[in-house]
């Protein structure tokens, strides 16, 4: 699968069999791909180079992701903000995974940036900040993270086939690869199948991955799902669909962080949705994710309206208040009147 240069490869295999301890960061708010992938390299790291491997993020992953058990893993920046920091300024390599540049890693941009390490960034995501690596591995025709760090380790000198990796590598990147593809509903290209088929040749227990991921929910986000899809969902003429989300809502159902994924593509199993914008409220600030059918750029929205981006079909931004509104309020009408005239072929830069 993998389709980068030979001396490219052997350089990622030296620099991980390097000496000195390891950092791997991602994106803010980090889901499955995030930390599926952070979870296999820092296990792969640990077990087949001997190398003390940590992961930073921003904030906690989602609890759906706790039976790939990272929490030895993991310093969380919310919650032990020294250690995170300490484990950035002490690194020898420095990885980013799943973003494109260091912003998108929240508080722990600056020290990222600041790092005297040698850094690596292995991503799926549009316009990676190339100038600021010293390695970097992107490609977008691939389904996730985990898809193109799964091409890499199979690539690397001594690694055989997935078998090799062992399970506590093949489990993240499935879980992570399961995830960003909507299980297999969306981003799905031929090497996703070749990835699938052969982790569950090796043994990935898909099922009980299955089971963890959507079927270990609490009560209130099936409610929160069914108020969202009754009372909250509005549909343009045009066929965009938007849900509102705001604090008191997330409150009434004391909806946690991953609590509401998947939200977002549910519109689109209508026929008449083309478009579908998610907003949740957060402390001055909606965030934005859209999905739209392959004819609609949500991208191109994110990037015009909402301070954001990504890929073709599945983007995401924020919509701050006072700023781009005044106040919550009145999201529905701004991202419905956004929506609208970027359907009809409008720049909705002006509201």
């Amino acid at each position: 699968m993998s389709s980068f240069a030979e001396s490219d490869i052997l350089r990622l295999d030296s620099l991980l069999r390097g000496q000195g301890p390891v950092c791997i960061a991602v994106h803010i708010h980090p889901d499955g791909d995030a930390i599926g992938s952070a979870t296999a390299l820092a296990r792969f790291l640990r077990s087949h180079c001997g190398r003390d491997a940590r992961i930073v993020v921003n904030d906690p992953p989602p609890e759906t992701l706790d039976f790939l058990s990272w929490e030895e893993l993991v310093a969380d920046a919310s919650r032990q903000p020294q250690e995170a920091r300490e484990l950035i300024a002490s690194a020898s390599l420095l990885i980013c995974l799943d973003m494109n540049e260091f912003k998108r890693a929240g508080s722990l941009a600056p020290a990222l940036a600041d790092s005297g390490a040698t850094k690596i960034l292995i991503d799926h995501h549009l316009d990676p900040d190339r100038a600021s690596f010293d390695l970097v591995f992107s490609r977008t025709d691939i389904s996730s993270t985990c898809e193109l760090l799964y091409s890499l380790l199979t690539s690397l000198p001594g690694v055989k086939d997935a078998a090799s990796l062992g399970p506590e590598v093949c489990t993240p990147l499935m879980t992570g690869m399961t995830t960003d593809t909507n299980n297999f509903a969306n981003s799905v290209f031929p090497s996703t199948l070749v990835m699938a088929s052969e982790l569950l040749a090796a043994g990935v227990d898909r099922d009980a991955i299955l089971l963890h991921l959507y079927n270990s929910y609490r009560e209130n986000r099936l409610r929160a799902m069914g108020y969202c899809l009754s009372d909250l969902m509005k549909i343009s003429p045009e066929g965009v669909a938007v849900i509102v989300m705001d604090g008191g809502t997330l409150r009434r159902f004391d909806l946690q962080d991953g609590e509401t994924e998947g939200f977002v593509n549910l519109p689109l199993s209508l026929a008449k949705v083309r478009m579908s914008i998610l907003l949740k409220e957060d402390e001055g600030f909606f965030r934005v994710s859209l999905r739209s059918r392959p004819d609609v750029a949500a991208n191109e929205l994110a990037s015009a309206c909402f301070h954001g981006g990504g890929h073709r079909c599945a983007s995401g931004g924020r919509l701050y208040f006072p700023g781009d509104i005044a106040d919550p309020s009145l999201a529905q009408d701004y991202v419905m009147n956004a929506a609208a005239r970027f359907m009809r072929g409008e720049m909705p830069l002006e509201q």
